[in-house]
This record gives structure tokens, sequence and C-alpha cells, in this order.
């Protein structure tokens, strides 16, 4: 695997990664009910806790996409 592949594959990555993100972002904006019925069938939680889980799960995997997309690619463009 040469250095353009994996940089290619960083950048697919990196956009499908922040796709999902922007997916679940406004799907949480616009469908919120929706989405706190679906979850509320197997879990009680309140409104507080549906929020903050959500904030913190996106919030995590907005790092980890830093971490492991972001940084690689940068460092790759670097050398």
């Amino acid at each position: 695997m040469n250095m353009e592949l994996l940089r290619q594959a960083l950048c697919w990555s990196l956009g499908i990664n922040y796709l999902i993100l922007l997916i679940w972002f406004f799907v949480l904006i616009y469908a919120r009910d929706w989405m706190r019925s679906l979850h509320g069938r197997w879990f009680n939680l309140s409104e507080q806790t549906f929020d903050a889980m959500h904030y913190g799960a996106m919030a995590v995997y907005k790092i980890l996409i830093i971490v492991f997309n972001l940084v690689p690619l940068i460092v790759l463009y670097i050398i």
C-alpha cells in the first residue's frame, strides 16, 4: 500500500465519519421525539439523561474521528 492510496482512504474515511456525525446531529435535532420514543422502549431515560448521553457520545465519536482519521492524514501529508 503506497502513501497516496493511504491518504485517499483516510480522506474517504474522514468524510464518511463526519457525514455520519452530521446525520446523527440532524436526526437528534429534527427527530428528537422519535429517537426518544425509540430508546424509551428499551431504557427508562429522563430527557436530561437522554440529551447528556447523546451529547457525550457525539463528543467521543468526534474525538475518535480526529484521533484515528484526521491526525494520521495530517501526518501523511507532512511526510
